[in-house]
């Protein structure tokens, strides 16, 4: 992140750490050339980022785009106990 584009920081995450996780963590920063919040704050949403991507994106090879293709082709089948269940008044409004 650049100076430009650095957003104001307004709150606080503490986390509990063994000493040998901190000495890590200090060695991963000094060889980083960042400072802790930096590296701490970059490294957090990596890994979130990496931890939700399969809930908001879906990458496929070719033969994977081709299969879901096929897949999403083929007319829809009825499901009589599905069609049931849809008709079913929703318990999560009121009457």
């Amino acid at each position: 992140m650049t100076s430009d584009t650095k957003r104001t920081r307004s709150r606080r995450l503490a986390v509990r750490t063994t000493p040998e996780d901190r000495e890590l963590i200090d060695r991963a920063v000094a060889a980083s050339g960042t400072d802790l919040t930096d590296f701490v704050v970059t490294n957090l949403t990596v890994a979130s980022r990496r931890v939700l991507a399969d809930r908001t994106a879906f990458t496929l090879d070719a033969e994977g785009q081709r299969a879901w293709e096929r897949i999403n082709r083929r007319p829809a089948r009825n499901l009589a106990g599905l069609r049931a269940l849809m008709e079913r008044p929703s318990p999560f409004t009121e009457a």
